[in-house]
């Protein structure tokens, strides 16, 4: 199974969205994802726990974690959040980062825009390495105005 890392500076925004939204719809026999960060937040941010309780993903026991050795070595992926130098960095996994703003204090509208947005880069990353969710033994086909 394949491990993907989400991963910024707190973990308590973008990458908590990420990794759920991940979890939720990869096949999870072929994958999972895990979300951390360098300085962990004490939570996740309100604004998100909102935004995501209004898809019906609820945030609100989520706890953020550092990105410890540990934690990485049997990953595969360390996506990072739109960090930039701040952003965490693992010898040894492939790497790819996704330039989002970070939603902590935005309104609910940004929040809602931040949040869809990662969920469409979650679908574009699940459907381009073949982890889509099955049914029946076949992979299951989503509709892209979902």
């Amino acid at each position: 199974m394949t491990t993907v890392i989400f991963a910024c500076v707190h973990n308590a925004g973008r990458s908590q969205m990420a990794a759920a939204f991940f979890n939720q719809l990869a096949e999870p026999t072929s994958a999972r994802a895990v979300s951390a960060g360098t300085r962990p937040a004490d939570r996740v941010h309100p604004e998100v726990v909102q935004a995501m309780l209004e898809l019906g993903i609820d945030l609100s026991e989520a706890k953020p974690k550092a990105l410890t050795p540990k934690l990485a070595q049997d990953a595969e992926l360390l996506i990072t959040m739109g960090c930039g130098d701040e952003c965490p960095f693992v010898p040894g996994l492939r790497r790819d980062d996704w330039p989002l703003d970070d939603p902590k204090g935005k309104p609910i509208e940004q929040v809602r825009e931040i949040r869809d947005g990662i969920r469409e880069q979650v679908r574009a990353l699940i459907e381009r390495e073949g982890w889509t969710q099955r049914q029946g033994g076949r992979p299951m086909r989503r509709n892209r105005s979902e």
